[in-house]
């Protein structure tokens, strides 16, 4: 265990969290809502620090981020439990798990995590497959230790992460791959029993224009629940007008998983459809995702209409591409392809 970094001390040796828009109020001896930050004696601990229940070597569309070193590996590492309860998790094994799994952990430090990337030939390092916020006293010193071995750093996540948490790992984050599950309250009540989810919205913003973060977004258009023209517009034009037109937007399909096994997959055509939404809103790359092989994943230029990234799968082409421009006619792509200078 280690002591949290985000926190306040509390009358009758409560504390407040301070990690994730939660911010639980935790009495002594509990755990907040992710159960993986707890209350000793008025101190709060991380319970889950260098613990590991997922690790592997993917590549970077995997995330999925198409306009961010395309055609890279990346060493990717999750743990146990979870900030949010999503009826539809794919990885609900390790979300929904309580402190009893950290016994099956396999343990990597920050230190070893950066030797097996670099052994492995990745590029860079991403917390992934669960909500890396819960993980975050983890994530940030490996995020440091990182950036001294120039390897890029990648959050896959929620967006439930406080400005202030966000602020302390903002200098050291290169990627922010954020999932926008809905535009409704009923929604994400619904979905992820999460009451206030705007903050999701603004954290998100403050990534790109305070952090200067690479953002790309990612919604699950599940059907009957977010497949609807007034949520699919809502996010397109929340991305065209607060992140910029050159933001892609995954709009991925749903496969029945966990609570939501009474859903079918979503339709092809309508996943064609968020895509038009999101290109008639005026967004330059929307993206389908989980159909392998649809003409939506590759990065078309915008300006003249040739191929810059083929992709099938995760098998990527990268043909087009100069720096962060089309290099055929010069139009800039938002492809980070180096390092931000620090």
């Amino acid at each position: 265990m280690r002591e949290a970094l985000l926190y306040e001390k509390l009358p009758g040796s409560r504390v407040r969290c301070h990690t994730c828009q939660w911010q639980c109020t935790i009495g002594p001896g509990k755990l907040g809502v992710c159960r993986m930050y707890q209350n000793n004696d008025g101190v709060l601990y991380t319970l889950n620090y260098a613990e590991v229940s997922s690790v592997g070597v993917d590549p970077i569309e995997k995330k999925p981020l198409f306009h961010f070193f395309p055609g890279s590996l990346v060493y990717s590492l999750g743990t146990w439990g979870c900030n949010f309860h999503c009826k539809h998790c794919q990885n609900w094994q390790i979300s929904c798990a309580d402190p009893a799994f950290l016994e099956r952990s396999r343990t990597i430090s920050p230190q070893d995590a950066v030797a097996v990337a670099e052994r492995e030939r990745c590029q860079g390092i991403a917390w992934t497959y669960n909500e890396p916020t819960i993980w975050f006293e983890y994530t940030l010193d490996s995020a440091k230790l990182a950036k001294e071995h120039d390897l890029y750093t990648v959050y896959v996540t929620n967006g439930y992460i406080t400005p202030e948490a966000l602020d302390m790992i903002g200098p050291y984050l290169d990627g922010y791959c954020v999932d926008v599950k809905g535009f409704t309250d009923r929604l994400y009540r619904e979905l992820a029993k999460v009451p206030r989810w705007r903050g999701i919205l603004e954290v998100t913003e403050r990534a790109k224009h305070k952090w200067g973060m690479h953002v790309e977004v990612v919604t699950n258009v599940i059907p009957t629940m977010n497949d609807d023209e007034e949520q699919l517009e809502g996010i397109a034009t929340w991305i065209r007008d607060k992140l910029g037109e050159l933001t892609p937007w995954h709009v991925t399909r749903f496969y029945p998983q966990h609570q939501m096994l009474n859903l079918p997959p979503t339709p092809v055509d309508t996943l064609e459809h968020a895509h038009d939404i999101g290109k008639r809103v005026g967004l330059r790359f929307v993206y389908t995702g989980n159909v392998p092989g649809h003409e939506n994943e590759n990065t078309i230029c915008y300006s003249c209409g040739n191929l810059i990234v083929g992709r099938m799968g995760y098998h990527t082409s990268v043909v087009g591409l100069e720096e962060s421009r089309c290099r055929f006619c010069g139009a800039d792509l938002y492809m980070r392809t180096g390092r931000r200078s620090q």
